[in-house]
């Protein structure tokens, strides 16, 4: 195992990946992973998607952008406050996004949550190429879910079908650029509520994740790697054995930066709590998956506010 700048470095073909993969994951939470299946060729062509994407008129993203009942489609620059339990004083996140979600059969009774994506009609390759990145990262995913399911003490094939139907989405992302001495948040400080997110980190840099000590510091990973991250779901599951650690986008680069984020969710019935013995001092609450992520995107909407239900939000406590 090698590191750079504090978060390991593995590669999915050692044999010691599994033992590996387990180890960071208690201690930080964030890993970069090469070997992973996914060619570098893809990352490029998912990149050079989203400035086509994103360089159009706002009018063609009025035409396509999210709303209250439909969370599919363009997110307007700065139009969310971070969902935290405070919002006072806090300002919009500096990106613009493209939301997508697992595409499931049209007509679902299962859930509102469920449903068709909307494409952007400007970027006629834009489903052919998603779908082949998509496809990439739930074979990988499918692997990592079985090392934690034989982690955790659960059948691989029980864990799997946890994920069947899943809530797995992706963002796509567009940072304009910020001044170089700026700090400006991209995107605040937060924890993943999913179970796992894989991010190919944008070259001009600007992931920077805490440490133990409370210090940010700056991701930095090769360029063919994947970084993976725990989100709280897995760490519930893990009985905080594994660490869904804090991290924030800060764009310093004076450049644009474009990341497109793959976040793994259960699906909608499943309710996660601890599947071992909690770690000492570990403090939770369960999360039914369904109605976590529709509190999660409800209250992205800068006048609604958090229910009474004890959902944290991935937003950190003051």
């Amino acid at each position: 195992m090698t590191t750079a700048n504090s978060i390991p470095i593995l590669r999915a073909d050692d044999p010691r990946f599994a033992e590996q993969f387990i180890e960071a994951s208690r201690e930080i939470g964030f890993i970069a992973v090469t070997g992973h299946g996914i060619a570098t060729s893809l990352f490029s062509e998912m990149r050079n998607m989203l400035v086509r994407l994103f360089d159009v008129d706002e009018s063609v993203k009025q035409e396509g952008a999210i709303t209250g009942t439909n969370y599919r489609g363009f997110i307007p620059l700065g139009f969310f406050t971070p969902n935290r339990l405070e919002v006072n004083g806090q300002q919009p996140d500096l990106y613009e996004g493209y939301k997508l979600h697992w595409e499931c059969p049209e007509g679902d009774p299962e859930s509102p949550l469920y449903g068709p994506n909307r494409w952007a009609a400007h970027v006629p390759d834009m489903a052919e190429i998603v779908g082949r990145y998509w496809e990439a990262c739930d074979a990988f995913a499918d692997s990592l879910l079985a090392v934690c399911a034989a982690e955790l003490g659960v059948p691989a094939s029980e864990f799997r079908a946890w994920h069947e139907r899943p809530l797995t989405n992706m963002t796509l992302l567009h940072y304009p650029a910020q001044p170089a001495m700026g700090d400006a948040t991209g995107i605040h400080p937060h924890k993943d509520t999913n179970v796992l997110t894989f991010l190919h980190p944008d070259p001009v840099g600007g992931l920077e994740v805490q440490t133990k000590a409370g210090e940010w510091i700056e991701v930095e990973a090769p360029i063919d790697a994947l970084v993976v991250n725990i989100g709280e779901m897995l760490e519930l599951w893990s009985g905080g054995e594994f660490v869904a650690t804090p991290h924030r986008v800060v764009n310093r680069s004076a450049q644009e930066r474009y990341s497109f984020p793959y976040f793994i969710v259960p699906n909608h019935a499943i309710v996660v709590e601890p599947l071992v013995s909690c770690r000492q001092g570990y403090v939770h609450h369960r999360m039914p998956v369904g109605a976590l992520s529709a509190e999660v995107w409800r209250t992205n909407w800068a006048d609604e506010r958090p229910s009474g239900e004890d959902f944290d939000l991935g937003s950190l406590r003051s």
